[in-house]
């Protein structure tokens, strides 16, 4: 039984040693090339990432505030007409009602004196007192392009004012041409922004309250996200790139860029969508790692099997010469492995036992005669 137990740790033993080793030969380069790889994929995918919420942004950055720019250049352009600069509510009422008919995002143009009095309207409604309007304080406070994003008191949806000067001949000050235009084709272009299958983009105004979004609630309300950790780090920091994890626990990469106006673009993406590649490639891993080790375990075992079966064999054939079992038959030497070379020496070593038995018995029975 001892016997066995012993046959039995010596296989084992040989067995652990020999899966160690080819583990270790097998997965040590395998880690090495999987480290490099998931290295320059990390490495790769960021960089697409990146490039493709900077496209996004930069495009749509431009798309603002190439809109913007024509609106303020219809503007400038109408407030240089000869009747505009009459501050006459008759030579100007006719250009405004052409103004929105001709731009059709235009819902109503309209003029203010320098006291904040209403003087012209394209829409021949009653006049009113606009003096408290914030795009109309900034130009009488000298500014060259007044602007505000609001939910209009006339439409009653979120709109984009802008506001330009009206110099008299003299260049002074006569009054403010403003226009009061629909956010709809900057709020679908935005909404319909789409990065990969899930990532998306808002825009929002200095102050964090949303200009453009694809939940229309929130472009409806005007929501405020002046928290987003996206707008806090292009806000406060002034970074271009952030990554954060959202009100829903996911991760976040997202890219930022600021308008001429002073509004914030964000284009954000989920992380596990844009490094999706990393985690095919890591499951890809451990499956490869999975089938090394099996591969290896298997060698490891046919190896085992055929080192300790002959050296099993071999303690046999030694324990039994040193008990006195010279009529020993080794099969293993004719192996020309290490294995061999020990069969052939134990070969030996029984027959040189077997030969001074022999001469030990002859020389016996001439002692005793002696």
């Amino acid at each position: 039984m001892a016997q066995k137990q012993s046959k039995a740790r010596l296989g084992l033993g040989i067995f652990h040693k020999t899966l160690i080793t080819l583990l270790l030969v097998a997965l040590v380069p395998l880690a090495g090339i999987w480290s490099v790889n998931y290295r320059s994929t990390i490495a790769e995918l960021a960089r697409q990432a990146d490039d493709q919420l900077e496209s996004v942004t930069t495009e749509l950055v431009g798309y603002v505030d190439s809109w913007v720019d024509m609106n303020h250049r219809m503007l400038r352009q109408n407030a240089m007409l000869a009747g505009m600069r009459s501050m006459r509510a008759d030579l100007q009422d006719p250009i405004l009602a052409q103004i929105v008919d001709v731009y059709d995002w235009t819902y109503l143009a309209f003029t203010v004196d320098p006291k904040g009095n209403n003087i012209g309207r394209s829409d021949g409604k009653e006049l009113k007192f606009y003096g408290d309007r914030e795009y109309v304080q900034q130009v009488l406070a000298g500014q060259a392009l007044g602007q505000q994003v609001l939910v209009s008191r006339t439409t009653g949806k979120p709109a984009f004012i802008l506001s330009v000067p009206i110099r008299d001949d003299a260049g002074g000050l006569a009054g403010v041409l403003a226009a009061g235009t629909s956010i709809a084709d900057i709020s679908d272009r935005v909404a319909r922004t789409r990065i990969g299958d899930t990532g998306s983009a808002f825009l929002v105004d200095p102050a964090g309250r949303v200009i453009a979004h694809q939940d229309e609630a929130y472009t409806r309300e005007r929501k405020d996200l002046a928290n987003h950790p996206a707008f806090q780090a292009a806000r406060q920091i002034g970074q271009t790139r952030a990554t954060f994890v959202d009100e829903t626990g996911e991760r976040m990469i997202a890219a930022m860029a600021t308008t001429r106006q002073g509004w914030i673009l964000v284009a954000q993406q989920p992380y596990s969508e844009a490094f999706a590649a990393v985690s095919e490639a890591n499951r890809q891993a451990i499956v490869l790692l999975g089938a090394t080790v099996l591969v290896v375990a298997l060698v490891a075992w046919l190896v085992t099997a055929r080192l300790t079966r002959p050296i099993r064999n071999l303690t046999r054939i030694a324990d039994a010469i040193s008990r006195g079992g010279l009529d020993q038959t080794i099969s293993e030497t004719a192996r020309a492995d290490e294995i061999g070379a020990l069969a052939r020496a134990i070969d030996r070593l029984g027959t040189s036992v077997r030969y001074a038995m022999e001469r030990l018995r002859r020389a016996t029975p001439a002692a005793e005669a002696r």
